[in-house]
């Protein structure tokens, strides 16, 4: 299988009710751990990448590594995916490097940290829309900032993430707006601000509904039940490899993450990607220091980096499992992106909205 777009793979989920985790990469070994769980689960594959993982990987490596994973699992469908592209410009140089999907994160602006105004985003989203949509790329926005309703902070991700005081507003998707952003876009999904954050300290007790607006969620589906969400900053942050990290020199204090029956009331009401990074990172802190602790002489890279893929790939098979995508990626019909081109020109993957009075 050649790499998909991925609206191919979140058409595929809405029309069978499950969600699809998006795992970011950065190097050899997150990718074959994703890759060795979606195998055994039988799942579809979402790799996406930050503009930090872009410079730091190589633009070169990082797409020879995705290529060298279609080549090896030619059965599984694979998306590629930018993540929180900060510009036009941004989204324009993932597409040259072979991503089938952009993210353009207008909800701030270029320099990645200032809040934008509801018509920069519109501005920004449509623009990219146009020119990827003309490829058959997909696109994914953003309305409303990621950030925590305890602090009513913004948060960063690889130096992008709104700086200082947030009102809740900014921190929480307005239903109305989100309506006219998708009518307005066209966008292939919508990204919503409800209370979660990148990182390990998400919330600082098992979150609520005062502090994780899953309600909200609800709310935005039953005006937009066409248009497929998503959730970022949505890691569960497991306990089982922060007790490890700590047993082993870590000092990451109690945190809490989005817990998996959270995320799975979010699929329920229309969530279709679910961005995990955290997790996989803390499993492979928690396998670095296992092995470096156990066995202190060994200076074998390898020696860390095999339990590194061992964790993250059970991290990987519990969220294919969770979420429901697992058992799918065999039942997906392979379309490249000049046939999905092809149907955007001919207007049948347009945005259908439902009325924002009929509620």
């Amino acid at each position: 299988m050649a790499l998909v777009p991925m609206r191919l793979l979140l058409d595929h989920a809405a029309e069978n009710d499950y969600g699809l985790p998006a795992y970011n990469v950065n190097n050899m070994e997150q990718i074959q751990a994703i890759m060795q769980a979606a195998e055994e689960t039988n799942s579809p594959v979402i790799l996406q990448a930050s503009r930090g993982a872009r410079q730091y990987a190589g633009e070169s490596f990082l797409r020879h590594l995705i290529l060298a994973a279609v080549e090896t699992y030619p059965h599984i469908p694979i998306a590629m995916h930018q993540d929180h592209g900060n510009s036009p410009a941004t989204c324009y140089s993932a597409m040259r490097h072979g991503f089938t999907s952009v993210m353009m994160d207008g909800s701030l602006e270029a320099d990645g940290k200032t809040p934008a105004s509801f018509e920069y985003n519109v501005a920004v989203t449509l623009e990219v829309v146009k020119v990827a949509h003309s490829i058959g790329v997909s696109v994914e926005g953003e309305l409303g900032c990621l950030g925590s309703l305890e602090t009513m902070q913004g948060d960063k991700e690889d130096g992008h993430g709104a700086e200082g005081k947030l009102t809740m507003e900014q921190l929480l998707t307005d239903p109305d707006q989100a309506v006219e952003f998708v009518e307005r876009t066209q966008v292939d999904a919508l990204a919503i601000a409800i209370g979660t954050s990148h990182g390990a300290y998400k919330f600082t007790r098992k979150p609520t509904g005062e502090i994780l607006a899953i309600s909200r969620i609800e709310e935005i589906h039953r005006r937009l039940p066409n248009t497929h969400l998503v959730m970022h900053g949505s890691s569960s942050v497991p306990e089982d490899l922060l007790e490890i990290i700590n047993k082993y020199g870590g000092q990451i204090p109690e945190t809490y993450g989005v817990p998996v029956e959270e995320i799975q009331k979010g699929i329920k009401s229309g969530v279709r990607k679910v961005n995990i990074d955290t997790d996989n990172r803390l499993a492979i802190t928690a396998a670095f220091r296992e092995a470096a602790f156990k066995d202190p002489s060994n200076f074998d890279p390898r020696h860390f980096l095999k339990p590194s893929i061992k964790y993250m790939k059970k991290v990987c098979a519990d969220r294919y499992n969770q979420f429901g995508s697992a058992g799918n990626a065999d039942k997906i019909k392979v379309q490249t992106l000049d046939e999905f081109a092809a149907k955007y020109a001919k207007g049948e993957l347009s945005a259908t909205t439902k009325s924002a009075v009929a509620v």
